[in-house]
């Protein structure tokens, strides 16, 4: 008797433990390989000097999500001057550039005001 309880208790735990498997799956993602969102070679942001009347406030507080696959880079999020106000765009995550180096936009203080240096990618 002992042993067809243990044996009826295996039974219903095995099942019980598969089915468990079998609902936790769909909860399961599948990511494709990385494929870079970028096509042909490096470029580095360029384009007409942003004059604005005042420096951009603090940097924002960013929660940096997951790394989304082995070796990408965080490029924190900055203030963009658009419309006649700063406004904030959020970091992303990059894949490398072999050779290259990300360089953050930053602010340069001037006599009305200042300018932006946009970031990009800058060859080492």
């Amino acid at each position: 008797m002992n042993t067809s309880m243990s044996s009826a208790f295996g039974r219903r735990l095995l099942a019980g433990s598969s089915l468990l498997v079998l609902l936790a799956l769909p909860a399961c993602v599948v990511v494709p390989a990385h494929r870079p969102a970028y096509g042909g070679p490096p470029v580095y942001e360029s384009g007409p000097v942003v004059m604005a009347p005042m420096a951009p406030p603090p940097p924002q507080y960013e929660v940096v999500p997951a790394i989304p696959f082995p070796g990408a880079i965080w490029i924190g999020g900055y203030w963009n001057w658009v419309g006649g106000r700063h406004v904030w765009v959020g970091g992303r995550w990059e894949a490398p550039r072999h050779g290259w180096h990300y360089e953050p936009r930053r602010w340069e203080p001037a006599a009305r005001g200042g300018y932006e240096l946009r970031g990009g990618w800058r060859v080492r």
